[in-house]
């Protein structure tokens, strides 16, 4: 028998500040956080969450997983004396799509400028994608299974479904999940540019008819996943359950999305599976939604195939990416975490910026103002869609207390 998995901590760093209040209520009332077509942590600070050492040995992807994690295991109860939870029977999975691509750039010019004597010994265990699970794990003695997860933008929620699992079948108690990236650099951007990817115009309004790529960011996000048994016999608050979770390939093109958004669909009908529920089961989707062309597009399709059009048209479909830009390997765990804050307060944020509608992408997107979901007698579930380069997608189902 699988055991029923509860959400005991969250915690976040997004463009929309510190914390998850700053996160969930910003979003509500239709902020965004770009500014000259990126989407930064601006009110992050190294100096005002770590020491001068934590900050120097670690890349900002690292950083930023720190804060967030600390925030939710704050949240879990696991800062007041003894931990709750064994920590040789505590997990920790981070996902990210690039890891220390900062401390790549910047160690490869001090190579090229003063010598490979100048290098940095500390470039290798901050450039690695696995060093965010690495330091956290150490940082709060976790000492079960820990590892990355590294699948471009489904990274994120791809850890938090291996932690589901971890927990779910007993090869831990608990998990520390979420996901982290700090792409912001000019290498990256240089890149994603070059491809076509980033927006022109400088802005994110996914599933509208202007939508002309994604706007880049960064944030770093998690939660504290551990059986509602163990969490309810602690007398910890319950945040949230995830009670589903489904992951396939498009096995289609490197890039693009398979155009009728097969993949997609089969991770949505999985989840849902994996969930027990169907469609009417549902009263929100947090979209993947990127603001690129054939995204949003296919991901309008995959929900009509996965939920049937009738019910697709029906459900309140909103993109978080509209507030905070696309952060890549963070973007399944920052929606996680706001997915699970949306349905705590019973509210589906606004796509902002959606004006214009394409006929290609004709669900309800929520414009203009946040909507209050309504009640039917249970508790308030939805999806969280992550499709990533490589054909990666990855859904969770997420359940209110």
């Amino acid at each position: 028998m699988t055991r029923r998995v509860a959400i005991t901590g969250i915690g976040a760093v997004t463009p929309l500040g510190v914390g998850v209040d700053a996160l969930i209520d910003r979003w509500s009332a239709g902020e965004a956080a770009i500014e000259d077509g990126l989407a930064r942590c601006s009110d992050y600070d190294p100096k005002e969450h770590l020491s001068v050492k934590a900050a120097r040995r670690a890349d900002r992807f690292t950083q930023l997983s720190l804060v967030a994690c600390g925030e939710a295991l704050a949240q879990a109860g696991w800062d007041e004396g003894e931990p709750p939870v064994d920590p040789e029977r505590t997990g920790c999975v981070m996902g990210t799509g690039i890891g220390g691509i900062e401390t790549i750039e910047t160690q490869l010019a001090v190579l090229h400028e003063r010598g490979a004597d100048a290098v940095s010994p500390l470039a290798v265990p901050m450039m690695m994608s696995n060093a965010a699970a690495g330091v956290v794990a150490m940082r709060h003695d976790l000492k079960g299974p820990c590892y990355g997860t590294v699948s471009a933008c489904a990274a994120g929620a791809h850890a938090i479904g291996t932690g589901l699992r971890m927990v779910q079948h007993g090869d831990a108690e608990a998990c520390l999940v979420g996901g982290a990236e700090a792409g912001i650099t000019p290498l990256a951007q240089a890149a994603f540019e070059g491809m076509g990817a980033t927006s022109p115009s400088g802005i994110s309004r996914p599933f509208d008819a202007r939508r002309d790529g994604f706007i880049m960011g960064e944030a770093g996000a998690a939660l504290v996943l551990e059986t509602e048994e163990a969490a309810r016999e602690r007398g910890a608050e319950i945040l949230g359950y995830v009670i589903g979770y489904g992951a396939t390939a498009d096995a289609h093109h490197l890039t693009a999305p398979e155009p009728k958004g097969d993949g997609a669909a089969r991770a949505i009908e999985l989840c849902l599976a994996d969930a027990e529920i169907g469609p009417d089961g549902l009263d929100w989707v947090n979209a993947h939604g990127t603001s690129t062309p054939l995204n949003d597009r296919s991901e309008t399709e995959a929900l009509k195939r996965a939920l049937g059009d009738e019910r697709a048209h029906e459900l309140p479909v909103s993109s978080l990416k509209s507030a905070i830009g696309h952060t890549l390997g963070a973007a399944g765990a920052v929606e996680a975490v706001a997915t699970v804050l949306a349905l705590q307060r019973g509210v589906a944020p606004p796509t902002i910026g959606w004006e214009e509608r394409d006929e290609t992408c004709d669900l309800d997107y929520v414009p203009g103002d946040a909507r209050p979901l309504p009640g039917n007698g249970r508790p308030l579930r939805a999806i969280s869609n992550s499709f990533g380069f490589g054909g990666h997608n990855a859904v969770l189902a997420l359940e209110a207390p």
